[in-house]
């Protein structure tokens, strides 16, 4: 039995109890006596950007486009290992040594580009949060108005956890630039012209070698720029963005267990699409929220959501899983 299952028992407020201090989201999603409309349904299929959102959904977009492509990278990264071992076995043979070398550099790039794209996720990120945080409209509002930033802030948590997963399954990342570095020490040492080191200078590779080190590296980017969002917005009180995180987390588990939104879903790589953010939302709650995601007062219903997941085929989930495990262990 899991820590966090283990956890969720712990828990004594009803669903009911949740929706309602979750800001009337009940009653939105109900809309019993609200006039916002039939359903409050987070239409992450085909949520276009209203006049007043285009500002900010332009200049995420400009990150995301180059997402898809980022992942299929990372998928395809096959790793430098034969080439490596033949090197490190035959240390005097200078062929094999910059077979090696050759291998590793232009992967090096591609995993600079990898660290680069973190940087620009984690901008866009802290544009969106201050756009879904923003006064006067409660989170709630905020994500049925805007349904095309709350949309790409979904792809970016979604983005964030399939990324994850890739490098967490490919152990050649990380013996790659182990490689590389340990032999840009020994040409620096040496005197030996290094072409590599114009692509990864020594405080860029420090940088990288923090974020690699990481189990879950983008998740770790987005949950310190979410943190680091709450603190630099002193004059923001820090439940517009926990409610905003805790919100979106709801608002996916509903969808999910409830047949009548579910069956809007089109494409069925959607139900796939709100198990990642659903999961990414609670895990930036835990790093941000005083008291995290796993504790009785928190405004997630954690046991909600890991029925959510446990109600899944174990094999399509058992990464999300983890990256739970993963987020509670680090608290």
């Amino acid at each position: 039995m899991f820590f966090f299952i283990k956890g969720y028992f712990l828990f004594s407020h009803s669903c009911l109890d949740r929706y309602l201090n979750m800001g009337n989201l009940l009653k939105v999603l109900t809309c019993t006596d609200l006039e916002q409309g039939p359903n409050f349904f987070l239409d992450f299929e085909n949520a276009q950007p209203t006049e007043s959102e285009k500002e900010i959904y332009n200049q995420v977009n400009v990150v995301l486009k180059d997402a898809e492509g980022i992942l299929e990278d990372l998928q395809s990264y096959r790793g430098a290992g034969h080439e490596i071992r033949e090197a490190i076995q035959h240390p005097a043979d200078e062929k094999l040594q910059e077979k090696a070398w050759g291998a590793v550099v232009p992967l090096v790039g591609k995993l600079k580009k990898f660290y680069e794209f973190s940087q620009r996720l984690e901008a866009a990120l802290r544009g969106l949060l201050g756009a879904l945080t923003s006064t006067p409209y409660s989170p709630t509002q905020h994500l049925e108005r805007e349904q095309a930033l709350a949309k790409q802030f979904a792809e970016i948590l979604h983005f964030t956890l399939r990324f994850d997963e890739l490098k967490m399954t490919n152990p050649a990342i990380q013996n790659d630039f182990s490689y590389y570095r340990r032999t840009l020490s020994r040409m620096r040492i040496n005197n030996v012209p290094a072409e590599g080191e114009n692509e990864v200078n020594n405080e860029l590779a420090n940088r990288m070698s923090l974020f690699y080190a990481e189990a879950t590296p983008m998740l770790k980017t987005l949950s310190d720029a979410t943190t680091k969002f709450v603190s630099e917005n002193k004059n923001l009180p820090i439940e517009n963005t926990t409610d905003c995180l805790s919100t979106m987390a709801s608002v996916c588990r509903v969808m999910l267990e409830t047949p009548e939104y579910r069956s809007r879903f089109t494409n069925e790589e959607t139900v796939s699409f709100c198990l990642r953010v659903m999961v990414g939302v609670i895990i930036l709650y835990d790093h941000v929220h005083p008291v995290g995601a796993f504790a009785k007062t928190s405004k997630i219903d954690m046991k909600g959501c890991i029925k959510v997941l446990k109600d899944q085929p174990p094999n399509s989930v058992e990464g999300l899983l983890n990256a739970l495990r993963l987020s509670k262990a680090t608290q």
